[in-house]
């Protein structure tokens, strides 16, 4: 908790009142959610106080240095959107991404539980294997097909074993105005070239970290009212399609007169494996929450828009 101190004199006599808000900290700062949740945390100020964090405050290479960084700030809720992301390195830097993704995890729900503190974890579609045919349910078995996904399932675990209030939310495709992602990629391809080649056999839902963020918020206000659910959710903007289907509409949306061809996963080899069907079920966190989920293209319209301004 963060206090203040407010001194008001009446005469002689010195009246000295405590006022305490909620503090809540936010790993990855200079990401794409953490960047998002700062930007809308002024809407919250009334109610919390904010911390968001990078790795020069916190690094999570260093799990070692977590319970300090605990131990100083008492965190009510600790939002935890750092994470290694390099997909395709991960194959080859495993210590980097098991520490980051899982051990250092692990080492923060441990720290929540000792100081009474809700975690909230970001994960990823990449806990499952692709080759389902219906929307992966929060219970779904998992199965990840790319050391990226075992360290971010391995992650999943160890905040649920080492810590009762843990939410870990499950997100796909996020996008933002802010960092890198497909849809800037995108737009500057589209202004640069006369034609694009996208993979077209592997689905899923886009999310809008802007999206993600008032998500996490509402989640949060919730639980300081009292809610009590916890436990592995999906979040992802409602609709399914893929990559070729989202760079079109991109192209559409922004008016550009870029040709967009599809092409199959083949095409494109890489390390890292990607999972061929990667849409989830978000009723859960819907029902649990109140959360409206935002139609896909609906929530990249405002995106670009908030680009071209």
């Amino acid at each position: 908790m963060v206090k203040t101190t407010q001194r008001v004199c009446f005469g002689e006599e010195i009246i000295t009142h405590q006022m305490s808000k909620p503090l809540i900290v936010v790993t990855g700062k200079n990401g794409q959610l953490g960047w998002e949740l700062e930007q809308l945390s002024a809407k919250y100020t009334n109610a919390f106080a904010f911390l968001f964090v990078d790795r020069e405050l916190l690094d999570l290479l260093h799990p070692s240095s977590i319970p300090s960084f605990f131990e100083k700030h008492s965190p009510a809720y600790f939002i935890n959107c750092a994470a290694y992301t390099a997909v395709d390195k991960a194959e080859t830097e495993q210590g980097n991404a098991y520490v980051i993704n899982a051990e250092s995890v692990g080492v923060i729900a441990q720290q929540c539980s000792k100081h009474d503190c809700t975690l909230i974890t970001i994960s990823t579609d990449y806990v499952f294997d692709g080759n389902g045919k219906e929307p992966y349910q929060p219970g779904t078995a998992t199965n990840p097909v790319n050391y990226y996904g075992y360290t971010k399932l391995m992650g999943e675990q160890l905040a649920l074993a080492n810590n009762q209030n843990t939410i870990v939310i499950r997100t796909s495709w996020v996008y933002s105005e802010h960092g890198n992602n497909f849809v800037k990629t995108m737009l500057r391809l589209m202004k640069e070239r006369t034609e694009l080649k996208v993979v077209s056999d592997q689905v899923g839902s886009p999310t809008y970290a802007a999206d993600l963020a008032a998500t996490v918020f509402q989640i949060v206000s919730s639980l300081e009212k009292g809610n009590t659910h916890y436990g592995i959710y999906h979040y992802s903007n409602a609709g399914v399609i893929s990559w070729f289907e989202f760079a079109t509409a991109i192209r559409d949306i922004s008016g550009s007169k870029c040709e967009v061809l599809p092409q199959p996963s083949s095409a494109y080899p890489t390390p890292a494996k990607r999972p061929a069907y990667s849409v989830m079920d978000s009723s859960d966190i819907a029902n649990d929450f109140g959360i409206v989920m935002h139609d896909w293209k609906t929530s990249i319209t405002t995106c670009i828009a908030k680009m071209e301004k």
